[in-house]
């Protein structure tokens, strides 16, 4: 956690970086185009028109370094138990690594290979039982990861089987993918940790009913016993831990939506991607490391330049569902307002993450993002091969990423005020050789292991949510109101009270 000298320290830079714009940074450092980027495989990252300069840079990564970062980071990959709240360890990382040195992160590894074993028979079984759709019910962590994975690579390769997802307990999603399914070809699984997740039961329920037959029915979770108790085969359950957070959960067995749809293969890649990461996050120096870089960028933006905003905007139709699933991973994780000692946090954390994929956007929110009063910086992400036969469209989203990024940096000036951009609109520019299975992996994983590193300069728990309890247990106690089984109204909010009686008048 860094003291209140570091954090002076990053206020003074950013009163002097404050006094020359982002164009007249890159201009004084002529270096700087090439200085301040950084290659990992396929994924390239170019930080230069941030709003700080190598001063400051070097003075943030040396307090990282002063922090005893590398032991924190270490603690997490060996199993410690990180997580102090809940008293559990932190070892996602095992799913797709080896890197942990200890029994207890090496024991964790051994059960997620058993696991992808496990998967490897159920889609044989599935496959003998002729099924040809399969409906993946989940939400939060359950849902985010597996559903941006399926989309983002479906060209790379084809399970066997038609996957859908379905995570709100809405009810006409329900019935429209009950009237378009075939009961008898459907399977269903049901995601969820803790198998008391209230939207996935009350949607499984319904489902189980549906398609007549608990043998089409499966669980991933870590209650097995719950699971049982809803009458899911004890063969049908396949295991997530308590050391998996939900929303680090894409690399267990709460993907096998991702190995039905597009085969063990792909999946695998995609767990080989983050492992390359995970080994550079931990064997590389800070200076030349990927993950501290866009650390420190996101804490100089939240922090030194006050910007309670940030952008995700990919310009890769495949990577649409990007931005949602990094609000789980980075809002649900740093959204946090005291530190694991319980005091209240003396720093902003975590920004209000938003974004879309690029190209539509730039007709929607870019106006704001130009020309508004607020400054949001970006995560601009590109990637170079297409992998379509479409040429003249690739090229100009690329010209289109491009252009946005400069403009945002640069402005322009005009004597019509209506038609000026003032600039000066920091972004980094991310760009993937290709969007394959190994390259994504290796993005989720950056981004990850980057709130990781967030939360240590704040002294936050990354790891616990007890933020998203309170009003799902409200809502437990509300469904009497709602459902009419209560009808005395004394004891409720004075304006939920209102609210019930509009809804039962309506």
């Amino acid at each position: 956690m860094w003291n209140e000298q570091d954090w002076q320290a990053l206020a003074e830079h950013a009163r002097r970086c404050r006094q020359r714009p982002i164009a007249a940074l890159i201009a004084a450092e002529p270096e700087r185009n090439a200085a301040f980027a950084r290659r990992l495989g396929p994924l390239y990252c170019n930080f230069a028109r941030q709003h700080l300069d190598a001063r400051a840079l070097a003075d943030m990564q040396r307090r990282l370094k002063d922090s005893g970062i590398h032991a924190q980071v270490r603690a997490q990959f060996d199993g410690v138990r990180i997580n102090r709240s809940e008293d559990r360890a932190v070892l996602h990382t095992a799913l797709r690594s080896d890197l942990g040195s200890s029994p207890e992160a090496r024991a964790a590894h051994d059960a997620a290979q058993a696991a992808l074993e496990t998967m490897d028979g159920l889609v044989i079984r599935l496959k003998a039982q002729g099924i040809t759709d399969i409906l993946s019910v989940g939400i939060g962590g359950s849902d985010l990861g597996p559903r941006l994975v399926l989309n983002a690579l479906t060209e790379f390769g084809h399970g066997g089987f038609n996957v859908h997802f379905l995570s709100s307990a809405d009810g006409m999603y329900l019935d429209r993918y009950m009237g378009a399914l075939n009961p008898e070809k459907t399977a269903v699984l049901l995601v969820s940790k803790s198998f008391g997740t209230q939207e996935t039961l009350i949607n499984g329920a319904a489902l189980k009913a549906w398609v007549g037959d608990s043998e089409r029915v499966f669980a991933i979770t870590a209650n097995g016993k719950r699971a049982a108790a809803f009458d899911v085969p004890a063969h049908n359950i396949l295991p997530i831990w308590d050391w998996v957070g939900g929303r680090f959960s894409v690399w267990s067995a709460v993907a096998f939506p991702v190995v039905l749809g597009l085969g063990m293969p792909v999946f695998r890649e995609f767990l080989r991607g983050a492992a390359a990461m995970d080994a550079h996050f931990l064997e590389v120096p800070i200076e030349d490391n990927l993950v501290y870089w866009q650390a420190l960028m996101s804490v100089w933006n939240r922090n030194a330049m006050g910007y309670g905003t940030q952008g995700i905007i990919p310009y890769d139709e495949r990577l649409e569902l990007l931005p949602a699933h990094l609000q789980q991973v980075i809002m649900e994780s740093l959204g946090k307002s005291v530190t694991v000692e319980g005091a209240d946090c003396k720093q902003a954390t975590s920004p209000v993450l938003m974004g879309a994929s690029g190209n539509p956007s730039q007709h929607s929110f870019f106006q704001y993002l130009q020309q508004g009063i607020g400054t949001v910086p970006l995560d601009i992400l590109g990637v170079v091969q297409s992998g379509h036969c479409q040429p003249t469209n690739h090229h100009f989203i690329l010209a289109n990423l491009l252009a946005q990024a400069e403009s945002l940096a640069n402005g322009q000036p005009s004597d019509d005020p209506q038609r000026r951009y003032p600039g000066n609109r920091p972004s980094t520019v991310m760009l993937l050789d290709e969007l394959s299975p190994y390259a994504l992996g290796m993005l989720l994983a950056l981004y990850e292991h980057s709130v990781f590193v967030q939360s240590q300069i704040w002294g936050i728990n990354a790891f616990d949510q007890w933020g998203v309890e309170l009003g799902k247990n409200i809502a437990t106690g509300l469904m009497p109101y709602v459902e009419g089984e209560q009808t005395d109204l004394s004891g409720v909010d004075p304006v939920t009270r209102e609210l019930l009686g509009v809804m039962r008048r309506s």
